[in-house]
């Protein structure tokens, strides 16, 4: 029971929504084509590739950052895949998680770079990343639905927004861990503020903005299946049918294609900027 009448937030929300779609429209359906020709690009270089290329190449690249035991996993774990008939989902998650991963880091790296230089910015964009990874992730489907329409592009919005603050806390987190004797001898030096951020402070962080890729990469794989809610192709597509479906099979095999292609991305990630063990 209540002695105070009731906040009129949702209509408050609902108005703030429409005005955003009335004022911003064009731009998002520029962000919507934008977005969705990037997607699609990914998929036809992908599929361009012969399958068995392409896991070479990803069995390559698994060799030279990480170990024999990683590439040969790679190797094993998609050929399993391709037999399973799950290729053709998995080039669609892919390039999802590629674009969305893409869009985190052009957006993320730059503001975790101003945050990292400015306690004030820090203040204000920090409390904003607890909500962008508080809110639940359904909830972001419907604005995104609202401004950019069913498909994959509302899906990949969502997967940024869920995904992009681990980008911008371990930026900033890893400029700011930087030895302060060497930040004090280049500017002793001379050095300019970007000299002394390009050659000191961004180099020294790499391994730890690498590692808040990696967590952005997990994220956005991780959105995979809500993002099929509003019609996202790719394995989250065939899980979420599997569960209409009552198929507990066919959801086992896609929801395996998904834990492969996760450790694969995440071994690999995780380990670029690194030496080889």
């Amino acid at each position: 029971m209540t002695f105070l009448p009731k906040l009129p937030l949702a209509s408050w929300v609902d108005s703030f929504v429409n005005w955003i779609k009335d004022i911003f429209g064009p731009l998002f359906d520029f962000l919507t084509d934008a977005i969705g020709s990037v997607v699609d690009f990914f998929v036809m270089v992908l599929e361009s590739i012969p399958t068995l290329l392409l896991i070479l190449i990803f069995v390559a690249i698994a060799w030279w950052v990480s170990r024999w035991t990683i590439a040969l996993f790679t190797a094993v774990g998609l050929l399993l895949i391709d037999n399973l008939g799950y290729w053709d989902g998995t080039i669609d998650t892919l390039a999802l998680v590629l674009a969305s991963v893409i869009i985190s880091i052009i957006i993320g790296i730059p503001i975790g770079i101003w945050i990292s230089q400015s306690d004030r910015a820090m203040k204000i964009i920090t409390p904003i990343l607890d909500f962008m990874q508080t809110m639940p992730a359904f909830v972001y489907l419907i604005p995104a639905i609202i401004f950019f329409g069913i498909g994959v592009v509302p899906g990949i919005i969502a997967s940024v927004i869920f995904s992009m603050p681990p980008t911008i806390r371990l930026t900033n987190l890893g400029i700011r861990q930087v030895p302060e004797d060497l930040v004090e001898a280049s500017n002793a030096f001379g050095s300019t503020p970007g000299q002394k951020l390009f050659k000191v402070q961004l180099p020294l962080a790499t391994s730890t903005i690498m590692a808040g890729i990696n967590q952005s990469i997990m994220l956005a794989l991780s959105m995979v299946v809500i993002a099929s809610l509003v019609g996202a192709p790719g394995l989250g597509a065939d899980v979420y049918r599997a569960v209409t479906q009552l198929k507990v099979g066919v959801g086992f095999e896609a929801g395996l294609a998904i834990v492969i292609l996760a450790i694969v991305l995440d071994r690999i990630s995780q380990n670029i900027g690194s030496s080889k063990n």
